[in-house]
């Protein structure tokens, strides 16, 4: 059946019959959207929230055949974090359709805003996105099935709660359910200020290890965050971290910050942490670390992603790390304690998180280049927010969310030993735990350039006797011939379908049955056969192996409308790949259309997929890394290098690798002197006659600081002598005669105070003497004589303010 270029096949009829069953009309025998969304301004496709089921079994409210599941089960999401969702259905049940959507808690699907997240397709072949309504994840072929998987991720911060929602249909038979196992609601994880990082509820319960590998992306850039972002200096410390038991906190949120987490924060240095981790002993099983990025944010087809691999068990299944944001007093990213164990004994298969800064409590600094200002006391470890400070960078007098700057990606790629989680994963995630162990134990020597090894042959045996399977590969070099390049050729034992206990399925299945005749009597359609499941697996899960399959079927290949006329195909194109896989292309024209004004149902364009020779990439044979070199300085900030030998001998061709690394390094604060200011003049004789001494001083602008100079003298003196002072006993002539001189000096001296005061000026007697600079080890004091008031009629220098300076706490310290 042929509509203008467009075919419709089964699938699509299928299709077309659900939603006639979701929304009771039958008006028309193909695809057409709902009347209720003819307004998609209005309806959006809140069609499928309102439908009313049709059918022999009608509307099945609180039937727990069919369940929808989120992995382990949370009850709150993260914000940005991705999730498994699985909806299956218990044995013996089965369904042919599905949709799938997720709705903001009140909302009921009439406008876009109202959907929450977006859902990301496992296997196309299983599932894809609605047409009609592109939110929603739906069937791609009507066929029996018991289970699909797609990812969700979860909306931003803000978002509130949200409902996962299914729909089941079993022939003319919908479970559509507001409540109960297919709707899932969970709510937004918001941490609160000095709240504690999340604990473990459950002992992990999983068996054998896992293997992960996290990668961190740095968005942290001028574009999206251009407040006083720094220029020159951004970068991402070098990222440390571990895998470890729930004993052990790196970090958390409301705990303070260890002296590895503080030199992170300020410094940038990773040092201390290991040495914090490594301490702990059996507590951690994996030390995780990852160079710094210089600057903090490239596209990454200019410099790749960083990451680290990382393995996890029963007792050390948790994961933290952190890695600062610099310049910055101490903010920094990570994750603390990451649970990758799941509550049905298994292991999580991914993680992705959106990170924004935290607050090490160790720094008031509110800026990325403030200056050290070491928080007394220490305060607690906190996430950032945009009314901490109006200078912040991440400062938002609305108070939104901070733009995250990184994200990080953890995901399983292997598992080691026998596992024992109760829900099984799919194919895929087995054969790529399988795959990534022969990766792992793959003993090629590097001098051997091999091409990937073929797809597994059929086995040897159709029946449950023991068989042969073979895979190959094909020696493109052997760069040193002294050393054999090991079999080309790979067997392993096999048995027939249905009888390995290593399959996907333990259940025993029928022979197919004959296939169905085509979908079209004219042109391109579609059949398919169907088998049943003769033995269920003893455990009582769901068998995984198809019970329908459908093809591609053709009947008179060049049959169209008598009255349209097409030329003959024209040749193919060339290749679109110059080597490898690729596709080509033939067109024919349309000579004369159909003479009722129909579209020519012909096809005009036919594509093929093409073959040319295998692409030869020759790689770089490399020595390994040498040591690094050590730090170019002795303190402070530097660099060091590390070098390694291109092998490969240069017939091969150029080699793009890079040949040298630099990374930044961190020694020691450099010394750093005491310094003085000037000295001060020196101050007056402290002797009126005989011997005194002068003084002058000089202040510390800066304390010398890691092992420098020590501060010099503050304080020096000197002897004076103004005249020498008469000794031994007076008689009274003499005693009479110095009592009149004293006499005649007050007499003077009231003389030059009324001189002072005519001369225009009035003096106020001496102050009291200053505090001593010093408590010991020599100080100084001062006093003054001021003018108290100033006539019209004085002269320049006629009243002036005086001072005296002496010596105090001479002692030594």
């Amino acid at each position: 059946m042929r509509i203008g270029k467009i075919k419709v096949n089964r699938s699509e009829m299928w299709r077309a019959g659900v939603l006639l069953l979701l929304t009771g009309c039958v008006c028309a025998s193909v695809p057409e959207e709902p009347a209720d969304r003819a307004a998609t301004s209005d309806g959006y496709c809140s069609w499928i929230t309102r439908a009313q089921p049709h059918g022999a079994g009608g509307r099945r409210e609180g039937f727990n055949e069919f369940r929808l599941r989120v992995e382990g089960d949370p009850e709150h999401y993260h914000p940005g974090s991705t999730y498994r969702v699985t909806l299956y259905a218990t044995n013996p049940a089965y369904f042919r359709g599905f949709t799938l959507i997720t709705l903001k808690e009140g909302h009921n699907g009439d406008h876009e805003e109202d959907y929450a997240g977006h859902f990301q397709i496992i296997d196309e072949e299983d599932t894809q996105f609605m047409t009609n309504c592109p939110p929603a994840v739906t069937e791609s072929s009507p066929r029996r099935r018991t289970r699909i998987q797609v990812f969700w991720t979860a909306p931003p911060s803000g978002s509130g709660c949200v409902l996962l929602k299914a729909s089941i249909v079993q022939r003319k038979i919908i479970s559509f359910q507001d409540e109960g196992s297919l709707t899932k609601r969970m709510c937004e994880k918001e941490p609160l200020y000095g709240e504690t990082t999340d604990k473990p509820l459950l002992d992990c319960c999983a068996c054998g290890t896992a293997k992960y590998r996290v990668t961190f992306y740095g968005n942290w850039s001028e574009k999206l965050h251009p407040k006083d972002y720094p220029r020159r200096a951004n970068h991402w410390s070098a990222l440390i971290g571990a895998s470890h038991s729930k004993n052990y906190i790196l970090w958390e949120y409301g705990g303070y910050a260890s002296d590895g987490v503080k030199q992170v924060a300020e410094l940038g240095s990773p040092v201390k942490m290991e040495e914090e981790i490594r301490q702990k002993g059996d507590e951690v099983l994996t030390v995780i670390k990852m160079k710094a990025q210089w600057p903090a944010w490239q596209p990454l087809n200019v410099r790749a992603a960083p990451s680290a691999e990382f393995s996890v068990d029963r007792t050390r299944h948790l994961m933290s790390f952190l890695t600062m944001l610099g310049p910055s007093p101490d903010w920094n990213v990570g994750l603390s304690s990451e649970d990758l164990c799941t509550r049905e004994c298994g292991w999580v298969q991914k993680v992705v998180q959106d990170l924004i800064p935290w607050d090490a409590g160790t720094d008031s600094g509110v800026t990325y280049e403030s200056p050290n200002k070491p928080a007394a006391p220490q305060e607690k470890i906190r996430p950032l927010t945009s009314l901490d400070h109006p200078q912040s960078p991440f400062y938002d007098p609305e108070g939104g969310a901070i733009t995250p700057v990184a994200r990080v990606v953890v995901e399983r790629i292997a598992r080691k030993g026998e596992q024992c989680n109760i829900v099984p994963d799919n194919v895929d995630d087995i054969v790529a735990d399988i795959a990534q162990e022969e990766k792992e134990e793959d003993d090629t020597p590097e001098t051997c350039i091999y091409s990937n090894w073929s797809p597994w042959s059929a086995c040897s045996s159709s029946t449950c006797e023991k068989g042969k399977r073979m895979r190959q590969r094909m020696l493109k070099a052997q760069l040193d011939l002294s050393v054999p390049c090991p079999h080309t050729q790979d067997f392993e034992p096999c048995m027939g379908p249905g009888c390995s206990d290593e399959d996907s399925s333990t259940c025993m299945m029928s022979e197919w049955i004959t296939w169905s005749a085509c979908s079209v009597s004219c042109g391109a359609g579609v059949r398919s056969r169907e088998r049943y499941v003769k033995q269920f697996p003893d455990d009582g899960f769901p068998c995984t192996l198809p019970t329908e399959e459908t093809e591609p079927c053709t009947v008179n290949e060049d049959c169209f409308p008598s009255s349209c006329l097409v030329t003959e195909w024209g040749e193919w194109d060339i290749c679109s790949a110059t080597c490898g896989l690729g596709m080509k292309r033939r067109e024919r024209m349309v000579k004369m259309p159909p003479s009722d004004g129909s579209i020519c149902g012909a096809e005009v364009v036919e594509a093929e997929k093409c073959m040319m020779p295998e692409c030869h990439t020759i790689p770089c044979l490399l020595s390994p890394w040498s040591d690094w070199s050590d730090c170019s300085v002795t303190c402070g900030k530097g660099s060091r290098t590390r070098q390694r030998i291109l092998k490969s001998p240069a017939e091969l061709g150029e080699c793009s690798e890079e040949l040298e690394q630099m990374e930044k390094c961190m020694l020691p604060e450099c010394p750093m002197d005491c310094m003085m200011s000037e000295w001060s003049e020196w101050s007056e004789c402290s002797k009126s006659c005989g011997k005194g001494h002068l003084i002058r001083t000089r202040m510390i602008t800066l304390e010398s600081q890691f092992g420098g100079d020590p501060c010099p003298e503050t304080m020096q003196r000197k002897t004076c002598k103004i005249k020498k002072c008469n000794q031994g006993r007076l008689n009274s002539d003499e005693r009479k005669r110095r009592k009149e001189d004293r006499k005649k000096r007050r007499n003077k001296q009231g003389r030059e105070e009324s001189a002072d005061e005519l001369a225009g000026c009035k003096i106020k007697p001496w102050s009291g003497w200053t505090d001593c600079t010093k408590l010991c080890g020599g100080g100084i004091q001062e006093r003054l004589m001021t003018a108290r008031k100033r006539f019209k009629n004085a002269q320049l220098n006629s009243c002036q303010d005086r001072k005296e300076i002496r010596a105090c706490n001479v002692h030594p310290c």
